[in-house]
């Protein structure tokens, strides 16, 4: 049987875009250059991270209950800023994702948890607003990932059926989710992999 014709892709940002955002591996690594103590945060961290990506913390509030909530010899604002600049973006992969949206005609969504500031910068700084036509983000509608909701929302905003769309996500654990709800899922694990595994939907 054919395969259905592809109308939109929806995508996770962190790890398929670009580095991930505020995962374990940076967490590590901000708390070993500013000297924080890894456990006590990382414990504080999984307490209030929740309440943080569905959007009910600011990121200062999130940073003073996790970091901030002794003295320390750094300043919230150089805390922050490594944490901004830290990411990286996946070139080829953003233009590939642009190619296939000129060359189908897709509507591109975001699927992502994160928190409201991440979002935004990295939505500003990389300009994906340019080929993103709507973005579904956690900290914007206040549940997430691996919530199916999160899904449902986003096909609702795209119009299509989930047959007819595609998930690019780093996780195998959503992609599976996301499978569920009768989207074709793409576990991205790196980009010629994907590149290839897309081929199916994707002449």
């Amino acid at each position: 049987m054919a395969e259905p014709i592809i109308k939109a892709l929806f995508l996770d940002v962190g790890g398929v875009l670009m580095t991930n955002g505020w995962d374990h591996l940076l967490r590590r690594q901000v708390a070993e250059k500013f000297g924080v103590e890894v456990d006590e945060m990382s414990e504080r961290h999984h307490l209030v991270f929740d309440t943080y990506e569905t959007g009910k913390l600011s990121f200062d509030e999130y940073l003073n209950r996790v970091v901030f909530y002794k003295p320390r010899t750094f300043t919230l604002e150089e805390y922050k800023t490594y944490i901004f600049d830290a990411v990286r973006p996946f070139p080829e992969m953003l233009e590939y994702v642009k190619s296939l949206r000129a060359k189908y005609n897709l509507k591109i969504g975001i699927v992502s948890n994160e928190g409201r500031e991440l979002a935004e910068d990295r939505i500003q700084r990389f300009r994906l607003s340019e080929f993103v036509d709507f973005f579904v983000i956690s900290s914007f509608v206040h549940f997430r990932k691996p919530d199916p909701d999160i899904f449902k929302l986003a096909i609702d905003v795209a119009q299509v059926a989930p047959s007819e769309i595609v998930y690019i996500e780093n996780t195998l654990l959503l992609v599976e989710v996301a499978q569920g709800l009768g989207i074709n899922g793409v576990h991205y694990t790196a980009f010629e992999a994907t590149k290839k595994a897309l081929e199916r939907y994707f002449i």
